[in-house]
């Protein structure tokens, strides 16, 4: 079995997953939505302490496995430096004591391979990664055969929607709260401009539509948030399909994949499953439990790291905060 490891942002998470079988045995995941949400996001620093209280207690319930254990797993790129600290440092001091080896991970490969818990993979696939602090189109042949062909120029597609939600004093984690706001809003009674539609460039850029919305709070009112929420939403959306149509356009779709975060958004889901439509491609969801950062997804994408004995030892883990695919 191996025992993997999540702490990149606020969620301490610890899975364990048989190799043979790929099956989930134990997983557990601590949220820390309620200590930030009083301050409209993640503070580092208060997230890197609450892993330090959670990871230990999770790990208490997983020592009836440790003789079974063959390697720990853990995310080392990319997150928050003061919180993938917690767990490479518990994944190390583990790998001491048990005397077994470590296998790093990159946080952006286990969001791909949340789609594969418990099943084999299914490539090659086109893959849209939209979370808080990601917004990437990727093509996926392997797990060592990954190219990021887009991806956002500032702002992300979930981190938008914090920072929206933010602007309302709705509270945190921002999708979930602007997605149940706009369901009672008028998506048509404002107007914001799609990023860069009338740009070439298959990218993504969020900045401008984030001030759009601001100006729209300060001049409407409270009254007006469930038609900015809806508006935003739409809006937020129609750019990632229209960048979308214009990738197709040159690369047509076989198998697509929503992942990440934002991708447990309905609308988004809904309007993806539109788009794809003419292509007769499959779309590929991770389940909803699943979307958010979790270590059954970093134990999912060892057991591919296994495979290829990408194994290290305790003292050549690298933290890379800023590190991509």
């Amino acid at each position: 079995m191996i025992l993997s490891i999540e702490s990149s942002c606020d969620d301490s998470s610890i899975a364990i997953t048989e190799i043979a079988t790929k099956k989930l045995i134990y997983h557990k995941k601590i949220s820390q939505e309620l200590e930030h949400s009083v301050y409209g996001g993640v503070v580092p620093e208060l997230a890197s302490r609450l892993h330090a209280e959670a990871l230990p207690r999770i790990l208490a319930e997983c020592e009836p496995w440790f003789d079974q254990l063959k390697a720990i797993a853990v995310t080392n790129e990319p997150g928050l430096g003061v919180t993938l600290i917690e767990g490479v440092t518990m994944a190390k001091a583990l790998s001491i004591s048990l005397n077994i080896p470590i296998l790093p991970i990159n946080h952006l490969k286990g969001h791909i391979y949340s789609l594969f818990i418990e099943k084999e993979a299914v490539l090659p696939i086109t893959v849209l990664l939209v979370s808080g602090g990601h917004t990437q189109l990727i093509e996926v042949k392997s797990y060592s055969q990954m190219e990021t062909v887009a991806t956002t120029m500032d702002d992300s597609y979930g981190e938008s929607f914090d920072k929206v939600a933010k602007m309302m004093a709705l509270g945190y984690p921002g999708g979930p709260l602007i997605e149940e706001l706009a369901h009672s809003g008028d998506a048509g009674r404002l107007s914001f401009t799609v990023p860069l539609w009338q740009s070439p460039l298959i990218a993504f850029s969020y900045s401008g539509l984030k001030n759009q919305v601001r100006l729209a709070v300060e001049a409407n009112g409270v009254t007006a948030y469930p038609d900015i929420a809806a508006a935003f939403q739409k809006t937020a959306t129609e750019h990632l399909l229209q960048k979308l149509k214009k990738y197709f356009k040159a690369h047509p779709p076989k198998r697509f994949a929503i992942v990440g975060g934002a991708s447990a958004n309905l609308y988004l889901r809904e309007n993806v499953m539109q788009l794809l439509a003419p292509y007769k491609a499959d779309l590929y969801l991770s389940e909803l439990q699943y979307c958010s950062d979790n270590a059954a997804m970093i134990g999912r994408a060892a057991l591919e790291a296994y495979a290829l004995n990408e194994m290290q030892s305790y003292n050549n883990i690298p933290i890379n905060p800023r590190c991509k695919l």
